[in-house]
């Protein structure tokens, strides 16, 4: 050993230390080397080492998770996102890349199916509390790294990319999946056409019922960003996937209440907007996150405040003029009040109110 390197406290290069501690893993020591790797790289970061501490945080996850290590690998990742923060790093693809890697060594293990006897319900048990770690353990690292990310350059609701590869992995890999945290993660994304596949799948193995669910939370919830464009990505790339496999979308009031939701936001009237409200109620019943997010289209497309003091001289006005609107197309809908649903429009705008009050009224009596 060298002079300088027999210094007291002195770190050697990230590279050897690295060496040393892939070498215990692969001997199986692998608590004692998360030890190791936990309090080496806090020392390299104590003496500014950041991109040491980084090296060496990357290479303990990466080979803790190769080895099956689910909670050391996920551990020392979360450390990796911690250090990125301690060193100021800025978000941009070079790092993206990295946390990609990590995210990629998590495995990807499908439950068992076709149980028969008891030792293959002990096997499912023990898979769903593996699945269950390695969730857990890639959640709060992704959870970290779009933390990180919406403070240190990325959009302000975190990486589009890291939402994705969080949505991703819950779908794929939670024994239950929970789709309303797989599409909350998705719309702040950016693969319309991914999370399209995403809910078609799920269209095929889900309870009857909760397919147009899941549609009309995803779509609303894009709506609900004020995001009307990948709203109407989502569904044009549905109905592409669902004719490639022969199928179609849902038919129900609630996926009819979507289809002129998109309409009305299209034509920016509030007057379609509220009156689609109250005809498809029921449809919108049918989850109490719907209302909540109705509410936030309606403040991000009309400037309709939710809660807290109103703008008296927009607000106000605003309100108004609206349902003045909306007594002038009631009235032209009286009268027309024995149209076939089928009927050329005579208004544009009144001709599509007609159209949303009478198949609500066929098909739910809801007017």
């Amino acid at each position: 050993m060298s002079r300088s390197r027999g210094r007291r406290g002195e770190l050697p290069p990230s590279q050897e230390t690295i060496e040393k501690l892939e070498k215990m893993v692969d001997a199986c020591n692998f608590y004692e080397a998360q030890q190791m790797y936990k309090s080496l790289s806090a020392r390299y970061a104590a003496s500014e080492k950041h991109a040491e501490a980084l090296d060496i945080l990357q290479s303990g996850a990466l080979i803790q998770l190769k080895h099956g290590q689910i909670t050391c690998g996920a551990e020392l990742a979360v450390l990796f996102v911690e250090t990125l923060v301690k060193g100021k790093y800025s978000y941009n693809e070079e790092t993206l890349d990295r946390v990609r890697k990590m995210y990629e060594g998590f495995p990807n293990i499908p439950i068992p199916e076709h149980l028969d006897d008891d030792d293959d319900m002990q096997k499912l048990s023990e898979a769903l509390v593996a699945a269950k770690v390695r969730v857990e353990g890639c959640l709060s690292f992704l959870r970290a790294a779009i933390k990180w990310s919406s403070e240190f350059g990325a959009p302000k609701t975190g990486s589009p990319q890291l939402h994705n590869m969080l949505a991703e992995y819950l779908y794929s890999e939670s024994p239950e999946v929970d789709m309303t945290k797989v599409s909350s993660h998705f719309v702040r994304g950016n693969d319309p056409e991914k999370f399209a596949s995403v809910l078609v799948n799920f269209m095929g193995k889900c309870y009857p019922g909760e397919d147009d669910m899941a549609i009309a939370r995803a779509v609303m919830l894009y709506l609900s960003q004020g995001n009307l464009r990948d709203a109407n990505n989502l569904m044009d790339e549905l109905n592409k996937q669902l004719e490639h496999k022969q199928l179609e979308l849902p038919d129900s009031d609630l996926i009819q209440f979507i289809k002129y939701l998109l309409q009305a936001l299209e034509r920016d009237s509030f007057p379609l907007f509220k009156i689609l409200r109250q005809k498809y109620k029921t449809s919108i019943d049918r989850e109490s996150l719907f209302d909540g997010l109705l509410d936030e289209i309606a403040e991000k497309f009309y400037g309709i405040r939710r809660s807290g003091l109103p703008d008296i001289f927009g607000d106000l006005l605003r309100f108004q003029q609206y349902d003045n609107n909306i007594n002038v197309y009631q009235k032209q809908l009286n009268k027309k009040s024995h149209m076939q649903s089928s009927a050329p429009p005579y208004d544009v705008s009144a001709g599509f109110i007609a159209k949303v009050v009478f198949h609500s009224s066929a098909t739910n009596q809801l007017a």
